[in-house]
């Protein structure tokens, strides 16, 4: 079967041949619809980050997939069934973490991620997962189902947030999320139709006209160029902010937040920079989380409760989100289109097959 991976010393993504998986006990067989692309994979790509499985001179990537089940072998789905796969497996032996069903708890070493770090991902015509890192997807999102990953990580960041907010009464009104690339959007909708924000806004680096700034401002939100207004001044320009959402991975993004919080506010940080060192006032940002009761947590990947409440969430979300957000879908055969990134690019995904419904 075709499958997309990485090789040693190659200039990008190559297409290879290797043999169709066959799935052990507990596991299914899925026909690969569609893979999504994103940061992360271009990062797998140059180096940066990830790693080789222990026994293959290659990585298949993706991470963000969907597909049909064709073999559902002892688990629990059907023939026909479409799913959308978590991503952390353990490595070798299981853990604590993966027992208690909390994978994205892990730290690094007690993981592999398909597509990124020591195991195959699922860009290839199929894969295989044990049933229990499968996640129903209704057939009516069976195109679309490649955007439950990445919405899923926004879920757990959240999640996290609101939970540093437990011990008080704390109603969000106001919302920034740093970033306007496809995870960003994605989170912008989603406190729109799941968290009701009164007041949203995004920060981005784009000149108008931008497809991005256009879906921003469909969805009633107020666009913030960087370049015009710094993080640090957004209060004094837009208004202090209850939730700062960071999705840039600058690192200065990360203290800069703590200043656009309002007090009892909360930054989730979900960006991951290379290494930086600049000047810090430690002080002035230590007595602002303290004085102003504000929080910022990290958040990285996501558990089968994360996909399962993205699943219910991209079901709500309007169609001409979808049609404007994701903005080329490539055949195997063109699948380097999907990997250029270019001003009007947003979300782009490789298909292996088109759905049917049986």
């Amino acid at each position: 079967m075709k499958a997309i991976a990485v090789e040693p010393g190659a200039d990008g993504p190559v297409v290879i041949d290797v043999e169709r998986p066959t799935p052990g006990p507990g596991a299914a067989l899925v026909r690969t619809l569609r893979v999504g692309v994103d940061g992360t994979d271009g990062e797998v790509i140059a180096g940066h980050h990830g790693g080789y499985p222990a026994d293959s001179n290659h990585l298949i990537l993706g991470h963000e997939a969907v597909g049909v089940v064709e073999e559902p072998g002892d688990t629990r789905f059907s023939i026909g069934d479409v799913v959308a796969p978590t991503v952390r497996r353990p490595p070798g032996a299981s853990n604590e973490y993966f027992e208690r069903g909390e994978p994205d708890m892990a730290p690094s070493g007690a993981y592999y991620e398909r597509g990124i770090e020591g195991a195959h991902g699922y860009m290839s015509e199929y894969f295989t997962s044990p049933g229990e890192y499968l996640v129903s997807v209704p057939s009516s999102l069976a195109d679309l189902g490649f955007l439950v990953e990445p919405l899923s990580i926004t879920e757990k960041a959240l999640e996290l947030a609101y939970a540093s907010r437990s011990s008080f009464d704390w109603t969000a009104e106001s919302a920034v999320v740093l970033g306007n690339g496809s995870l960003g959007l994605l989170t912008l909708a989603y406190l729109r139709e799941k968290h009701n924000y009164d007041r949203l806004y995004c920060l981005g680096r784009r000149d108008r006209p931008d497809p991005t700034i256009d879906i921003i401002e469909e969805l009633g939100a107020t666009y913030i160029d960087s370049r015009e207004t710094p993080v640090a001044e957004i209060p004094a320009v837009h208004e202090p902010m209850d939730l700062v959402f960071e999705a840039t991975g600058y690192a200065k993004h990360a203290f800069e937040t703590v200043a656009a919080l309002a007090p009892n506010g909360v930054g989730a940080l979900l960006g991951v920079p290379e290494p930086w060192e600049f000047d810090v006032d430690g002080g002035r940002l230590h007595r602002e989380l303290v004085l102003h009761n504000k929080a910022l947590v990290g958040s990285v990947n996501s558990n089968v409760r994360h996909f399962e409440a993205a699943v219910a969430a991209l079901n709500k979300f309007p169609a001409w989100l979808f049609e404007d957000l994701v903005t080329g879908v490539y055949d195997v055969s063109q699948f380097e289109a999907a990997f250029d990134d270019d001003d009007t690019t947003i979300k782009t995904a490789v298909q292996f097959s088109e759905y049917e419904e049986r």
